[in-house]
Parts: structure tokens; sequence; C-alpha cells
């Protein structure tokens, strides 16, 4: 096999540095905070009575801290669709960079799911030894009440404690249930429980301002370690078996010259002279400085989302496609969106909250307001909406016109979004390939091509639809051949190369005919070999970068990542982009 060649460092090159700085930063925020708490003067008598504890439990919960705050901003789907359509982001791989905002936003959470597990285990050392060192010198700094305490008690009977094990539930929940078995099995477990992050960050704020570690405040009055000359010194008082250790080498000035003739054990044990016992007090909940940024941002978004997406749309008409795909025309004033973007459906009469991200099929224009998506008609929701638009359903009707808009349930569209799709438009050769439904990401572009294709900067665009039915063709059918036509008129023959292969061949002959005599040249029976096609495509653009683009099965998507990612002698620059809902 070849080596690499440079389409390696712009596809993975990017995504793999930004994963590993990313690691990196935990890393080193969990070592720093660790040092902290080992060598800090202000942590020395709560060091001495948990031990390590202490420290791994306070390095994680910074870690915490930070996952916890950002895992919320690739949630952020306007701030991501205003980053990717503004010129804030001009450079094309920053761009592409967001498109794995759902992959950042899913490392985040195993991230916090690891380093919680790491917290709860310190944690519970910390409680064992609350217990068992507890000591009357310093009543303020215990946890506990008194010594060999049920540390049962101090978890379910303390603010931190009970919100503790509240927010170990909640993660459970919302990670057992964000697996692909369960996503896939019943979407709807995964929905209501990922919405327990309201819970999770409402108890995340309860459980830090429990403040039960405490560091000392009066440093400079009492240096760890010290003897205060001022408290009789009880002989025969053995010393607390939690301070059997020397003390640390920041205790360095010497006794004073007239104390030079103390006692043995204060010679040995003491080097510096105290004004006042040590005081404590609780740490500033600084969890709190993390995530209100975020989580005030996403909140606002979510606000400005629910206000704009409050008025119902206008539903024109509901076509009925063969293979169980359903097309839903809609018109909303003010409604603006880019080829290749997607919109969220809400219909309270099929669910209170559920709603479902689409592709638009079709973008407003300067000419019309119409709007419309695909629906394949695939689980319960989908089912029960399509039997509230078509109560009688049948293949190929359409209901109908405009003045029948009240016979409709109330229909509630949120966005558009961004999506990689857009890129396709700013390519100057691009390959798009779906599977299946997966074609509708293209289906806005290809409207939006049949519009006017000479303000962008595409020039040359390769097609390639793979289904197992024949009839699927004729959900964008018509779109092609109309699209076809155009570009012959207008001496562009090649500025779109249609490659159209059917997996099954069962009922081949029914696509053939007068309608869609443009098509039929180019369907084919089969897979596309693809290492063939890639090499087609670097030899006829040399030197050129062709973005890459792909929505449909894994299989595909993977064989695309490879080839895109593998070196050609023509100097052709491959860019994989995958199509994904964040």
């Amino acid at each position: 096999m070849a080596p690499p060649g440079r389409s390696w460092l712009h596809n993975e090159g990017a995504k793999h540095v930004f994963l590993l700085a990313w690691f990196a930063l935990n890393m080193w925020l969990f070592l720093r905070t660790f040092l902290l708490y080992y060598h800090g003067p202000q942590y020395y008598y709560l060091h001495r009575m948990l031990g390590l504890g202490l420290c791994i439990s306070r390095a994680s919960a910074s870690v915490l801290n930070l996952n916890c705050s950002v895992i919320l901003l690739p949630m952020c789907r306007i701030l991501l669709a205003f980053l990717r359509g503004s010129q804030k982001v001009a450079s094309r791989k920053m761009r592409r960079l967001l498109d794995k905002s759902k992959t950042f936003h899913v490392m985040c959470g195993v991230t916090i799911c690891i380093f919680s597990v790491v917290h709860v285990a310190a944690h519970l050392v910390n409680v064992l030894n609350f217990s068992q060192n507890y000591t009357e010198d310093f009543l303020s700094l215990n946890a506990a009440n008194y010594r060999d305490e049920d540390p049962r008690k101090l978890l379910f009977t303390t603010v931190p404690g009970l919100t503790g094990v509240l927010l170990v539930l909640v993660l459970f929940l919302m990670f057992t249930a964000s697996t692909y078995a369960i996503r896939a099995s019943n979407y709807n477990i995964f929905w209501y429980t990922h919405n327990l992050f309201f819970v999770f960050y409402l108890l995340l704020i309860i459980h830090v301002s429990g403040g039960v570690l405490k560091y000392q405040i009066n440093i400079q009055q009492h240096p760890p370690g010290c003897f205060n000359p001022n408290k009789t010194l009880q002989e025969t008082i053995p010393e607390p078996k939690v301070f059997e250790e020397s003390f640390p080498e920041y205790a360095t000035q010497p006794f004073p010259e007239g104390l030079a003739e103390t006692d043995s054990f204060v010679q040995t044990k003491f080097e510096r002279i105290c004004t006042e016992e040590p005081k404590f007090q609780s740490h500033f909940p600084e969890t709190w400085l993390w995530i209100s940024g975020p989580l005030c941002l996403y909140c606002a978004e979510r606000l400005y989302r629910y206000i704009r997406s409050n008025k119902p749309v206008t539903i024109t008409s509901v076509i009925s496609h063969p293979c169980n795909v359903l097309e839903l025309r809609m018109m909303k004033n003010n409604f603006k969106a880019r080829p290749g973007q997607y919109i969220i459906l809400h219909c309270p009469r099929v669910s209170a909250l559920e709603s479902h991200p689409f592709t638009l099929t079709m973008c407003p224009t300067d000419t019309k307001a119409t709007f419309g998506v695909h629906i394949k008609i695939v689980g319960d929701w989908t089912e029960r909406f399509r039997d509230l638009l078509l109560p009688h359903w049948s293949q190929d009707t359409e209901i109908l016109p405009i003045f029948h808009q009240r016979h409709y349930p109330k229909l509630f569209v949120d966005g558009p979004f961004g999506s990689p799709s857009e890129e396709s438009l700013n390519y100057e050769v691009s390959l798009c390939v779906a599977g299946g439904i997966g074609v509708t990401p293209f289906a806005s572009v290809l409207n939006t091509l049949l519009d006017d294709w000479k303000c962008y900067k595409l020039r040359r665009l390769y097609f390639i639809w793979v289904c197992r039915d024949i009839q699927a063709f004729c959900w964008f059918a018509n779109l092609l051949c109309v699209l076809h036509n155009k570009l012959w008129q207008e001496n562009r023959p090649d500025f779109i190369n249609i490659q159209l292969y059917l997996s099954q061949t069962d009922g081949i002959q029914k696509i053939i005919g007068e309608k869609y005599q443009a098509l039929n040249s180019r369907l084919l029976i089969g897979r596309p070999r693809w290492k063939l096609l890639f090499d087609e495509i670097a030899k006829c653009n040399r030197q050129k970068t062709v973005g890459v683009f792909c929505c449909g099965p894994k299989e595909i998507s993977k064989t695309l990542h490879k080839l895109s990612n593998r070196h050609n002698s023509y100097g052709t620059r491959f860019e994989y982009n995958k199509e994904s809902f964040s």
C-alpha cells in the first residue's frame, strides 16, 4: 500500500491533534491540582488526616469541572451554525473541525464518567479516614462527629454525600442509555434520560455547596506544625497517631534562643513558634465559576430557540412516495436556510417532548418561500406523524391545497442548523455519495443548483446514489432529470456526473420509460467499485482538492474515509466529510 499523502493531515490530523491536546490538558490539570493539595501548606492538616484521598478527589474534581462546562458547548447548535456560516471561521479546516462537535461531546461525556469513578473512589477513602482519624484537636476540620463513626451515615446524612449518590445514579442512567444498543433499539429511552442533565447540573450545584473539605486561613500566625507556647504542654498526653510524621520542610525557622532548653518532644517535633490556633474555612465552590458561563449560554440559546420556533409552520402539501417515504412541504415567515442544513420537527400531537432532526431537501429562495423535508417512515414517531398527516395513506397521493390547512396538526420547526453538506458548494470539485434515504442532504444542493449554479465555487459534481429498491430513485428522479436537461441546454453537460447503483435487481423494468429516460443510461447494477472511482476522479482533477461527502451506511462511510486518506500519483487531495446530526 502506498504511504498516506498530505490528505491524511487534512482529513484526520487536525482532529487527532485536537483530541490529544484535550487529553493532555485534562492530565495537566489533574497533576497540577494533585500537587497543589499535596504540597500546599494550607492543606497540611487536612492532608495528614485524609492522605492521598484528598489529592486524588480534588484533582479529579478539577477535571470534572472542566468537562462539565465544555460538554454543553457542542450542543449549542445556533452558535455552531453561526460560526460555520460567518466569516469568523474562514478556514475550511476549522469549519470541518466544527463537524466533530458530536465526537467532542461524546469524548467529554466519557471523560466525566471515568473521572467520576476516580472521584467517588477517592471520597469513599476520605469518608473512612474522617471516621478513623477523628481528633478533638481540630474539631472544625472533622466531617465526622466522633471516632469510628459509621461512614454510611456521612454518605447519606450530609448534603455532599447524598447529592453525590444521586449524581452517580443520574450519570449511570445517562451513560447506559447513551450506548448504541439502547439508542438503536429504543431512542425514547435515550431521549428522556439524556434530558436528566438539568437534574444533574442542579444536583452538582448543591453538591459543591456542602463545604466539607476545608483549608487553613491563618498560615502566617500559625505555620503548619508550629509550637504554641501559650498552650500548656501536657507530657502525659500522647501525640495523636495522625501526627506521628515529621513536619514539612517549609517549617524551617528555629526556636528563639530562650527556648533552647525546652522539652525534648518539643525540640524534635516543633521548629517554629505560633501565636494562635489554626483556623479553617470551607472552599468557595469553584464549580460555579466553571459551569455558569456555558450553562447560561446553553439556557439562553434554548430560550431563543423556543421563542423562534413557537409559531407553527404552514403545511402546504404532503406527498407520499414509494418505499415508505413522506415528503412534507411547508412555509414560515422569515425562514432562511442554506443548502445542506437541517431542521428539528416537533409535533405536540405525536409527542409532547420528542422532536427529531430532518435534513432540508428544499430550501427557500428569493422567488419561493417553500421549504421541505423527506421523512423515512421508521419507528413509532414517524408512523404516528404519518397517520396524522395522511389518515388514509396510499402512495403517490398529494394532500393538498393550502386552504385545507386546518386539517393538519400543529407543527413547529426549530432551526436551521449547520451540517457538513454545506461545504459541498465551496469546493471546485465535490463527490457526494448517498445510501438510500441518505440522499436528503444532497437533494437541497441539487435544488439550489437547479435555480443557479454560477454563483457558487462548485464547477463539477460527482453524484453517487446507491439504493436497494429501484422505486427509491423516484424520490428525486424528476429533480435529477430536470437538472440534467438544464445543464445540457446551458452547454455544461460535464458539470454533474450522475451514477445510480441498484444493489438488488428485482423489478428493474419498472424504471424504464420515457419520463426518466435521462437516468436509464446512468443506472448500474451492483455496488460501486470505489477504488476505480477515486482513481478516475483523481486522474480527471489533477492537483485539485476534492470534497468527499457521505451520508449512508457505516460500511460505505469507512470505505470512503479510507480511500480519501489514500495516496495517489496525480496530486489530487481528497477531503472527507461525513454527514451526522449533532
